[in-house]
């Protein structure tokens, strides 16, 4: 009985789509996002998964300046489908990088 239930389980997860791994969905959210933007990634603050994918917060350099404490940070939300590809992003903060939240 046990086996026919895990036959069955596997061939009905066949045709659903497996959700890559939380580094995965790290990467591509930061290097998806940094070929859309034309800037260079930061780090990922935040990542949690979602029923269609993943939700992560992206820090990027949007404006690079000497000394790099005065460059221009912003933060992106970035929406990834199960595999990881790219469904859409918004800019949420814009901030200077040497800015500490309170």
């Amino acid at each position: 009985m046990a086996t026919e239930e895990n036959t069955d389980h596997k061939e009905a997860r066949k045709g659903e789509s497996e959700r890559v791994s939380a580094p995965l969905a790290m990467r591509q959210a930061s290097g998806q996002l940094a070929q859309m933007l034309q800037c260079e990634p930061g780090s990922v603050s935040a990542l949690k998964p979602t029923d269609d994918g993943w939700l992560a917060d992206v820090e990027v350099v949007e404006i690079e300046r000497v000394p790099d404490t005065a460059s221009v940070m912003a933060s992106y939300r970035v929406h990834l489908d199960e595999k990881g590809q790219l469904m859409g992003y918004e800019r949420t903060r814009r901030y200077g990088r040497g800015q500490i939240d309170r």
